[in-house]
Parts: structure tokens; sequence; C-alpha cells
């Protein structure tokens, strides 16, 4: 017998909400399980406005040959701002959603990593830059918690990068109905989006159930959530929505009775 709806009775704790969050559980609820979005971190403006909008006055004014963009939430604050980048300026994205989110706000985008969507990747596969013999003059927006890597790797290749704090990541208390549930094992599985995510999880929830599978977006966020001190059950594949599932999907397929043979 087929089963059509793999994940039929689990219930699944999705930490961000949003367009992202939204679509994600509608894919889950697609394959029979329970969404929860519970978003755990959120985000506020910088503490240093002067310098955001100095940078963007900049960058309007033909001041940079590239900018780069980590994360929707980027996208997010040149809109805000109404961010002028000029045509000769172009524009580079951490990943896909990055550069959904760039189009859709009238944004062009001229460059994405093809396989780690990460600051890593986009360091690594931006080689328009890292292997230019002329120095770059790059704008680096960026989150108050954003490790500089990207930054410190183009600095050694001898470009001119402006590092820019555009937001700040805070963390968002969850219900305690929902804390309840994580601490007596009645999720399945929770997700863990990123390493700022990983942080509110373990602080929140402290040890998670055995039961529950904490399952991770990709290797460099499993680090990360390691590194907080959060057991880590499952590593997505890839960095992406569809990844997380396909992993909840192989334990599923496991459990799974065989079918009935005929």
């Amino acid at each position: 017998m087929t089963v059509s709806k793999p994940l039929v009775g689990w219930r699944v704790l999705v930490p961000r909400g949003g367009p992202w969050g939204h679509e994600v559980a509608a894919d889950l609820r697609a394959q029979g399980a329970t969404p929860v979005v519970a978003p755990m971190i959120n985000f506020a403006g910088t503490e240093d406005t002067p310098a955001l909008e100095s940078a963007l006055g900049k960058l309007a004014d033909g001041g940079f040959d590239w900018i780069s963009v980590t994360s929707a939430t980027t996208v997010d604050v040149l809109s805000a701002h109404r961010a002028v980048i000029p045509a000769h300026t172009r524009i580079a994205a951490v990943g896909e959603t990055t550069a959904a989110a760039l189009l859709a706000a009238g944004f062009r985008v001229d460059f994405v990593p093809a396989a780690d969507n990460s600051a890593r990747g986009l360091l690594d596969e931006w080689k328009d830059v890292t292997e230019s013999s002329v120095p770059q003059r790059i704008l680096a927006l960026r989150s108050d918690i954003a490790r500089p890597v990207l930054t410190d790797g183009l600095r050694a290749r001898g470009h001119e990068v402006e590092a820019v704090v555009a937001y700040r990541t805070v963390g968002v208390p969850v219900d305690d109905a929902i804390r309840s549930d994580v601490a007596n094992g009645r999720f399945r599985a929770v997700f863990v989006t990123s390493g700022s995510v990983a942080v509110q999880v373990h602080e929140q929830f402290g040890l998670i159930p055995q039961e529950t599978l904490v399952v991770c977006i990709g290797p460099r966020t499993a680090a990360d959530a390691r590194a907080n001190g959060l057991r880590v059950d499952l590593v997505a594949a890839e960095r992406s929505a569809s990844s997380l599932i396909d992993a909840l999907l192989a334990v599923a397929a496991k459990e799974a009775p065989e079918a009935d043979e005929w």
C-alpha cells in the first residue's frame, strides 16, 4: 500500500515566520505533517543609522563596484531606505532566496553562488572579484552578529571593503505552551535554520527530548548548533526548505512498514 502523505502524525516546529516560514508550513502540510510556526528571531534597525545612511549615500553616488547582499532581511533594509544602486554597481546575492527577494524588490542580481549559499560559498565562487587583479570597491551589508568571513576574505585579496551593519538580530520568546510541548516531546522535529536560531532553541528549550529530531539546514548551521550546545540529529543536504523536508521524508520512509505484497 502506498502512503500518500508520509509525514502524517509528525508535528514540526518551524522557527521562522514570514513568507519563508509559511511556505515551509504549507509544504509540510502537503506531506501530512502538522507544522507549528513559531518565529524565534526577529530583526531590528541598526544601532548606527548614520553609518548605514552614509554608506547608502555613497552607494547612490557610484562609490562602489559591487554590493554584497547576504540575506533577504538586508533587501528589506535596502527597500526601507529606498536605496539607489547605480547601473554600474553590480549586486552579489548569497543565495537563491536572497536573489529572489532582490528581484521582487525591483533590484537586479548579477551573481549568485551555485554550490554553497553562504558567505564562504560566495567568497569561494565569486571569481569576478576574487580573481580580479584590480582592487574592487565593495559595500558589504551585514547583521550585527554575522562573522566577517566575506569581509576578511575580500580584504585579504586586496579589495576595498566597507562593511556596515544593516540590522540587528534579536531573539523572540516563544509561547509557554510551545515550550511545554517541546519539553514533553510533543514535537517530532524542530527545524534549525541558522546559527542565531540555534542559539534561541538552546536558550529557550534547553535539552531537547531524544524523541524529537533536531534538523539543521546544512552543515554550517549544524556546526553552529553544536558549538552552542545543541544536539543535532539530521542535517539537510542543501541550504533549502525542500532539503529540510526531504530529511524528514527519509526518516519517515525508514520507519514506515513495508508495503503489502500481492
